[in-house]
């Protein structure tokens, strides 16, 4: 009963407004020391649990190198690059971020893309400046909400067709909870009809959008 004395930790760390990490570092202090550890071993805990997890920061370190770009007038080249490009729409720009998406997730590689690494500092300018040539007036949310929404989708659909992701993980370890036993790559074999489908829809949707934009001209 101890051992839960860690989640009171929490929820009053919380209410208190706290330090995140502080309030998380002392739960789990608290948590170890009632189960009996001592503070040596709940250390190597702490270790052990960051060495098999330290990828999950590495966002932390791209994060400042994408700001100190963005500072330095990566957005605004990003814009320039589009503009050169006859024939650049936003629909078609978002279409083949669409395809590069599904087909990177869909290879494992869910982490070469996504809103920090390349939506706010590359594909959304080029998505507006694409727009902008084609009579939308600068601002406003719908071209950048349309592109965040095509990297999910892309994402969210590619990533399952990599045996390997802990989505196809889950769905196995849920079902046979069912007592359904399927292989991974059944189930990986079967997102493919789904990320197709994905693509189809959401590229008509990109297609529909441009053809709303050229009428509105």
């Amino acid at each position: 009963m101890l051992v839960l004395a860690g989640i009171a930790v929490i929820v009053a760390g919380f209410l208190l407004r706290f330090n995140p990490l502080l309030v998380v570092a002392v739960s789990a202090l608290v948590t170890g020391l009632a189960a009996g550890l001592d503070p040596l071993a709940i250390l190597a805990a702490f270790g052990k649990a960051f060495n098999a997890n330290r990828f999950v920061s590495a966002i932390y370190i791209v994060l400042p190198v994408i700001g100190l770009l963005e500072r330095h007038g990566l957005q605004e080249r990003a814009r320039g690059a589009i503009a050169t490009l006859k024939g650049a729409t936003v629909g078609r720009l978002l279409i083949g971020y669409l395809l590069f998406r599904q087909i990177t997730a869909a290879l494992g590689l869910t982490s070469i893309a996504g809103p920090a690494q390349s939506v706010r500092p590359l594909v959304a300018p080029m998505a507006e400046a694409a727009a902008e040539r084609q009579g939308v007036p600068p601002g406003g949310d719908a071209i950048p909400a349309m592109a965040a929404a095509t990297d999910n989708i892309g994402l969210f659909f590619g990533e399952d067709i990599f045996i390997a992701i802990g989505s196809i993980l889950l769905m196995k370890g849920v079902l046979e909870g069912y007592g359904i036993t399927i292989q991974p790559l059944h189930l990986s074999l079967w997102a493919i009809p789904s990320a197709l489908a994905a693509l189809l829809i959401h590229g008509g949707r990109l297609w529909w959008l441009d053809r709303r934009l050229a009428r509105a001209r």
